[in-house]
Formats: structure tokens, sequence, C-alpha cells
């Protein structure tokens, strides 16, 4: 099991939360702010097995616009493994 930490734009936030929901992933949406100019940032919490990782990076890429200013990236991800999941 792995959890997927995925900082994003505001702006491509529910694009990519609609197509990771509609290919079955599970996905918490956290408002977050960071960067130099404190833009609107959009932190994304999803649970998956580790197979299908790249499954949600590949969603993540398409729904995502490239950036516009030299520097920026269309997300931050982190990867983790996750020793116990359980839901209650």
């Amino acid at each position: 099991m792995k959890l997927m930490m995925v900082i994003i734009n505001d702006k491509n936030a529910d694009e990519i939360i609609t197509r990771l929901i509609e290919n079955d992933f599970r996905v918490t949406r956290i408002a977050t702010t960071g960067g130099f100019l404190r833009q609107g940032n959009t932190t994304l919490l999803i649970g998956t097995e580790e197979n299908l990782v790249d499954d949600a990076l590949k969603i993540i890429r398409e729904e995502s616009e490239e950036p516009s200013d030299p520097g920026h990236k269309r997300a931050t991800v982190f990867v983790l493994n996750v020793a116990n999941f359980s839901q209650l």
C-alpha cells in the first residue's frame, strides 16, 4: 500500500480529482498555501496499491496544465510506504 501526497495548483484540482475518482482512486483534498507568491494550492492524499501509482501519476500529468512560469512544476508528488492501513 502506498500513500501519495500530491501538491497541485488550485486551478487544476477539480479536473484531476474528477478523473482520479472516475478511475476508482480514493482522494482526500486539503486546501494548502505555499510558494513564493503564496499561491493557492491543493494537496491530495491518495491511498493506493503500489501497482496503481503510475496510473495515478499519468492522470495527474494529463489533467495538469503546463506551467507558464519558468521553474514552476505541474505537481509535487511524494509516494510513501504505508505500514498499516485501517478504516474504522
